[in-house]
């Protein structure tokens, strides 16, 4: 199994952070445009390219008041995977632990999520952050300040 990991400081509490992990609109201002909550099950579908890919995270169930775990129930590479974010604060810093868990290889793909990870994690912190660059995929393309390729 292989796991995709980053690691960053964030200008804001927790408690600004922690909505924009654990919930379809939180997505929606760093991700994805196109986000559908199911507030009865808690699912999110988080879609790409006029949901030419759409992924349906489940929450965990083991998630805390600072933590949250998303299982990946579609996508052919990120079915079963976890997406694992962890919040801890001092002195009004959040730093945030964030692990894409049990890839089955380091595919080619595994590796150009990891890429796309890595500049999800700066939109999320400039969310939290009240600087919003908005989110990285809009309905049928990469956003604004986005990398011109198609990762997802």
């Amino acid at each position: 199994m292989a796991d995709i990991r980053h690691s960053i400081s964030i200008d804001a509490l927790r408690e600004r952070v922690f909505p924009l992990i654990a919930s379809g609109s939180g997505f929606a201002r760093w991700w994805a445009a196109d986000v559908i909550e199911d507030y009865s099950t808690g699912i999110i579908e988080v879609a790409f390219f006029n949901r030419a890919s759409v992924y349906r995270l489940k929450p965990s169930g083991t998630s805390t008041s600072w933590t949250t775990e998303w299982v990946c129930q579609t996508g052919q590479e990120w079915t079963g995977t976890r997406l694992l974010f962890e919040l801890t604060e001092t002195v009004g810093k959040t730093h945030l632990r964030f692990m894409h868990a049990n890839w089955k290889d380091e595919t080619d793909h595994f590796v150009s999520c990891t890429k796309v990870w890595e500049e999800l994690m700066l939109r999320l912190k400039a969310a939290a952050e009240g600087k919003g660059l908005g989110p990285l995929f809009s309905k049928d393309r990469l956003g604004s300040n986005g990398r011109s390729q198609k990762a997802f």
